[in-house]
């Protein structure tokens, strides 16, 4: 049998840093949303083992990748609440639209799509609930795929809170062409640096993300933005390119490197999509059109 599922792409809309832990972890408060960009996962239950094949370079095609870590991790845990034989494994085939190493997800997200979709073929053996918490283990933002929506994320990312009437947006992303590394833009960061008083006397945000239609674009800001462009000033030159043709505010997703801009109306947003798409059309910058899920 083979199942063939989309895994989509998230942006983070704002991403503060609120602290760090003991175990060297910081805790943020960042509000996420998927996009319609997305990988195509192709998973054949025929095969006698798990295994992993990708179509983009770079991409580890061994345990180290966060779909056949999933997929280990649910058949492991599997075995011992539901008869599942070694025979009933799975070849997982990766096509990626979803830069690698850009703030998106994508790795993530094609670990909840894994183990969503094999609970779902073997018969549901857990819950959402303890889908999530597999994730975890798996990394900080697996659990917000499986959540499944846009979500106000706090802790390290773990504790999830819906946030059902964000005003939706396309969007005009862009790959600088560099994929960042989490950790050393995490390690980049001072701390000192993100206590701007403009942003945090935003107390009330959990009264404006439960309004009707909420709009985010007076709360977007990124505190891993600077230490990013720090390590990666490529990151800081795309976005200073992107911003005139554009005539838009450009922000960083996550820890980078991928950039993007809001739009409310799919024309605005196409007309300056098909611009980028024009100037940089022989260089190694990607560009994409998207909308919020």
């Amino acid at each position: 049998m083979i199942l063939t599922c989309q895994s989509f792409a998230k942006i983070n809309l704002f991403l503060k840093i609120t602290g760090k832990r003991s175990d060297g972890y910081h805790e943020l408060s960042t509000l996420m949303t998927q996009i319609n960009l997305h990988d195509d996962l192709c998973m054949d239950f025929d095969s006698s083992g798990i295994s992993v094949v990708c179509d983009a370079p770079g991409v580890p095609e061994d345990d180290s990748n966060l779909a056949h870590r999933a997929a280990d991790l649910f058949f492991d845990r599997a075995g011992s609440v539901k008869a599942i034989t070694s025979s009933q494994r799975v070849q997982i085939r990766l096509h990626k639209r979803i830069p690698a190493g850009g703030g998106l997800g994508g790795g993530s997200s094609n670990a909840a799509t894994v183990l969503m979709a094999l609970n779902s073929h073997f018969g549901s053996p857990f819950s959402k609930k303890e889908l999530m918490a597999m994730g975890l283990e798996l990394g900080t933002d697996v659990p917000f795929f499986i959540f499944g929506r846009a979500a106000l994320a706090t802790g390290v990312g773990e504790r999830l809170e819906p946030v059902p009437d964000l005003r939706p947006y396309h969007l005009v992303l862009c790959d600088p062409g560099v994929p960042s590394c989490t950790a050393s833009v995490y390690k980049n960061m001072d701390f000192r640096l993100t206590l701007e008083p403009e942003y945090n006397k935003n107390t009330g945000l959990n009264v404006l993300i439960r309004e009707e239609n909420f709009d985010i674009r007076s709360l977007m800001h990124n505190d891993l933005e600077a230490p990013a462009c720090r390590l990666y000033p490529e990151i800081r030159d795309v976005k200073e390119e992107m911003g005139a043709p554009l005539c838009a505010d450009v922000y960083m997703t996550g820890s980078g490197s991928s950039l993007f801009a809001l739009f409310s109306r799919r024309e605005d947003a196409m007309t300056g999509y098909q611009k980028l798409l024009d100037a940089w059309r022989h260089t190694g910058k990607r560009v994409f059109f998207s909308s919020f899920r």
